[in-house]
Order: C-alpha cells, then sequence, then structure tokens
C-alpha cells in the first residue's frame, strides 16, 4: 500500500500568452510522504512551494505543460531543491518565451514513469491545450493530475497559439476518459472532479 499523500498549494500570479496578461490561481501538486516528495507544476513564486516541501528530498518537477503560469518558478525551484525539471520537449518554444537563458533537465515523453513514496505516476500525452501538454496518472491513488486538459467543467481552453479545440478533445477521450471513472481529476487551476463527472462535458 503506497503511503504517498497529496498536497496542493494555490498560488497567485499573472498569465501572458499572445499580448495579454489574466490574473489567474494555479494549483501545485505535491504528491510524496514526510521523506520525499515530487512536484507537478512550478508557477509564479517558488518560496510557499518550498514551504510546502519542507525539507523533503525532492525527486523530479514535473511540468504539465509550457505556459509561463506553470513554470516560472522552475529554475528557482531547481535551484532551492537541486532536483531535475521535466517537460515535453513539443512545448520547447513555450519554454523559450519563459525561460530564454536556461533549459529544463530531462525531456518527458508518454510512458515516462516516476517512483516516489511508493506510489507511481505515468505520464499521459495529452497535446491541445498546447502540444506538449502531459498527464500523471497514479494509479494506485486513484488520481490524475490534468494541468490544463482537463477541468471540473470539461476540456482546457484552446483559443490560444499553439492549442487546438478538437486536438484536446480527442486526447480527453484516448488518454483520459478510459480511466475509471472514480478517477479523481486534479487541475491546474480551480476544484477537483472526477473522470466520470466530466463524461458529459468532452465535446
Amino acid at each position: 500500500m503506497s503511503g504517498a499523500r497529496i498536497d496542493k498549494v494555490v498560488i497567485p500570479g499573472v498569465f501572458s500568452l499572445d499580448g495579454q496578461d489574466f490574473d489567474v490561481e494555479n494549483n501545485v501538486w505535491l504528491v510524496g510522504d514526510d521523506d520525499e516528495v515530487l512536484v507537478i507544476d512550478a508557477p509564479h513564486d517558488a518560496a510557499p512551494i518550498v514551504e510546502a516541501i519542507g525539507g523533503r528530498t525532492v525527486t523530479a518537477i514535473v511540468l504539465t505543460h509550457g505556459h509561463n503560469d506553470h513554470i516560472t518558478a522552475a529554475p528557482a525551484l531547481r535551484a532551492a531543491t537541486g532536483a531535475p525539471i521535466w517537460f515535453h520537449s513539443a512545448d520547447r518554444m513555450l519554454w523559450d518565451m519563459t525561460h530564454p537563458d536556461t533549459a529544463p533537465d530531462e525531456y518527458l515523453r508518454a510512458g515516462t514513469r516516476f517512483d516516489v513514496a511508493g506510489t507511481r505516476l505515468v505520464a499521459l500525452h495529452t497535446p491541445g491545450h498546447s502540444p506538449g501538454s502531459t498527464c500523471l496518472h497514479a494509479a494506485d491513488l486513484r488520481t490524475v493530475f490534468t494541468g490544463d486538459t482537463l477541468f471540473c467543467g470539461g476540456p482546457g481552453a484552446t483559443g490560444r497559439s499553439f492549442s487546438d479545440h478538437p486536438t484536446i478533445v480527442n486526447s480527453i477521450r484516448a488518454q483520459l476518459l478510459s480511466l475509471h471513472g472514480d478517477t479523481v481529476v486534479r487541475t491546474g487551476h480551480g476544484d477537483d472532479t472526477t473522470i466520470f463527472a466530466e463524461l458529459r462535458n468532452v465535446h
């Protein structure tokens, strides 16, 4: 049985793309136990994430996609923790808009696996919100971390550069709706939902 637990930190900041700025609140997810933890997304400010880590060993910083409101604090968090940044290469152009002078450490692929605190997370490549959008499925925690791919209420936004609505719908149907209906969807912004609850919202 996994001893892993899931913690959430909500960090306010600004999302910028296509010459527009939006005030947002981002969810940061920490999966681990008292000794080690994996961090999902690094928005806006590293300090509250470091506080939530609380001195634990960080095994990885995994970024769900390349929009600035999910990656701004990643280099500072890497510097504070020594953990590698994992990121899908298809979003590298978005990374370079925010961090032109540094690079991620490792590239995510479909099926990339992370083991932390007795639980396993598997990367699911779910393009649409962005080309490199990636979800993380933790089967034994009956949870999927969806970034901005699937929200309480349906698919993520596809009105901006590098996004496409038919692609995100196909990704959700192929990669997420096949998960157990009780799977908790932990999103990049806003409230949790379940796979079952979103079945009627994906179209």
